[in-house]
Parts: structure tokens; C-alpha cells; sequence
């Protein structure tokens, strides 16, 4: 099988275990083959953290889950130098931490202290962990998928927006349609009675029949570097990160909305997951809507609003739609 069947294959396969969320695992193997961090927000009981355990469980990866706490010290992530006796003697070796993992799931990220916040933040960026002066790797294929609840601020410590910079992209959960939530329903139905099968079968599990190797994701990743993007479409795309830096210049909606523009984090991205989504629909070049269909994701997160916006209710999402209207087209 070629890298895109197999990578077609991935997302159906996560497709049987999520019902309705088709835009969410798009997001997650987008992510994935971009090669960056996704933030997952959504209230509770809206499957992000079955979303991510189910690529997890379709992919040939380690998987490692950081349920975060206020309690939580930086070393709890990274791991830590433990002092082993034996009869030679003494010596401190390093035991690795749950963020040395393929995909690492960080559960209700924004329940951690700033510390430990940073700590992973930092691994996510550099793509190592320093501790007692020494450097230590993550493996190659790694992506983090922090998770955070939306309507709880008690006992949370809130991302600052420089730390939310560093997702490629913010992704929202929304509440299925009821045709959906039936749907929902007769799965985890499903489900029990398979898990109530094999319990009775000596402890029997079962897995999926095709787990995809990480090789693919490689491959991907070497066929979507080379997809074309045209001087227009870069042009396109920084035009609309240098919209939101002047938005005055651009509408008066935008004038008063937004009050931080996009870093130039926001262009890489939208360059990143623009050239992803048109090798996920099996074209070879970049055309406007790949950028659109991932521009509120990779931009919602960036955009700083004013508290004008906010007491008129307006969201991160408003404002992205305002732009993409007003931003001309290659």
C-alpha cells in the first residue's frame, strides 16, 4: 500500500470509533503528518481524549497518557536522574518520563502549575529534555495532544497566549447532531458486549485488524514536502497573518476586534497544513481552499481580541471569517 492508502486507512479506522467528528480526525492526521502539537478543546464527555486514544491505538506508536494535576512536578513529564546502589558502587541513570512516547495524550493541560506547563512545552518544542546537564532525545515520530475544558477555571492555571503559539493548532469539539448521538450510543453498546465476549474468553482483547506502521507517516511526510505551493499562495497566506497585524487597513469590524496579530509561527503553519491537506486530498499543489480549511484552526488560537470583541461576544472564529472575506484571493 502506498503512504496515502495507508494514511486513508488511519483515519478510517479512527473513523469506526468516533462517530461524527469528521473535521476533529482530519485535524489529528493532519497534525500528525505536519509533524507539530495539537491543543484539543471541547466540554467534557466529547471524545477528545477517545479521538486521540483511538490513532493511538491504529498506529504502530508508544502511547503515553499525563493525566495533569495541580500537584504536578516538571519531573512527573520529563523524568528524572535516580540514584542506583549496586556491589561496584553507586551512579545516578536517567529514568525517562511519560513525554519519552511516540503520541503523548496531555489530559486537562491547563489543570497543571506554570512549571510543569513549561517543562512540556519546552520538550514539545525542542524536541528533547535536559535534566542534570544532560540531553536526552525524544524519538522521532512525536506529537503531543493536550487537552483542556473550556468551562472550569477553578483550580486551572490558564495557557499564556506566547505558550499557545507553540501548537500548530487549536481544535474544537463541538456537540454532535442527534442522529449522531444514536449513533453514539449503539457503538458503546457495541463495545461492552464485545468487551463482555472477551472477558469470558480467558481476557482476550481485541485489536485492530491493520495497525499502520510509522514508516508511513514518514513517507508522507518526504511526499508532502515536495507538494507545490505557487508564489500567489504563499503571498495569500501571508497576507492574511499581516491582516491581522494592521486590521484597520483591512475593515473596521477588524479594526476593533482584534488587538494582538498572528506571530510568524501562524504563516509556517498555514504553509504546513495548507500543503498536508492537499496530499490528504490527492492533489499536488496548494490551492485556496486548502488554506481556508484549516486557517480558523491554526489562527484562532494566535489572534488576541480586544475587550470591546469579548463583551460583544465575539469569538476568535468571528474574527477569521471577517478576514478570510476581506483578504483578496491569488
Amino acid at each position: 500500500m502506498s503512504a496515502r492508502e495507508q494514511i486513508a486507512q488511519l483515519e478510517a479506522n479512527i473513523g469506526e470509533a468516533i462517530i461524527g467528528q469528521r473535521d476533529v480526525i482530519r485535524r489529528l492526521v493532519i497534525g500528525l503528518l505536519a509533524n507539530g502539537n495539537l491543543l484539543v478543546e471541547g466540554l467534557p464527555g466529547l471524545a477528545k481524549t477517545r479521538a486521540i486514544k483511538a490513532m493511538a491505538k491504529n498506529l504502530e506508536a508508544d502511547f503515553s497518557r499525563i493525566q495533569f494535576t495541580p500537584d504536578l512536578l516538571p519531573a512527573d513529564v520529563t523524568g528524572t536522574d535516580v540514584l542506583f546502589k549496586e556491589a561496584s558502587g553507586s551512579e545516578f541513570r536517567f529514568h525517562p518520563g511519560p513525554i519519552f512516547a511516540n503520541l503523548v495524550l496531555a489530559d486537562e493541560i491547563n489543570r497543571a502549575p506554570a512549571k510543569v506547563q513549561s517543562a512540556l512545552l519546552e520538550a514539545m518544542e525542542e524536541r528533547q529534555v535536559t535534566v542534570a546537564g544532560k540531553t536526552h532525545k525524544l524519538p522521532p515520530l512525536f506529537m503531543v495532544m493536550a487537552t483542556q475544558n473550556p468551562i472550569e477555571q477553578e483550580g486551572t492555571y490558564p495557557l499564556p497566549e506566547a505558550q499557545m503559539d507553540r501548537f500548530l493548532m487549536h481544535v474544537l469539539i463541538t456537540y454532535p447532531p442527534v442522529t449522531d448521538e444514536v449513533d453514539v450510543i449503539n457503538l458503546v453498546r457495541g463495545e461492552e458486549v464485545l468487551a463482555a465476549e472477551n472477558a469470558a474468553q480467558t481476557g482476550a482483547t481485541s485489536e485492530p485488524e491493520s495497525v499502520v506502521a510509522q514508516q508511513a507517516i514518514f513517507d508522507a511526510r518526504r511526499e508532502i514536502a515536495t507538494i507545490h505551493v505557487s508564489d500567489a499562495m504563499v503571498r495569500y497566506m501571508a497576507d492574511l497573518v499581516d491582516a491581522t497585524r494592521r486590521p484597520a487597513d483591512i475593515s473596521d469590524n477588524l479594526a476593533r476586534w482584534i488587538d494582538i496579530g498572528v506571530s510568524p509561527r501562524g504563516s509556517i503553519a498555514l504553509d504546513k497544513c495548507g500543503r498536508t491537506n492537499a496530499w490528504l486530498e490527492g492533489r499536488d499543489y496548494v490551492d485556496p481552499q486548502d488554506v481556508q480549511a484549516i486557517a480558523h484552526d491554526v489562527l484562532r488560537h494566535r489572534l488576541g481580541l480586544t475587550f470591546e470583541a469579548q463583551g460583544e461576544g465575539i469569538s476568535a472564529n468571528d474574527a477569521i471569517d471577517e478576514l478570510l472575506r476581506h483578504v483578496a484571493l491569488p
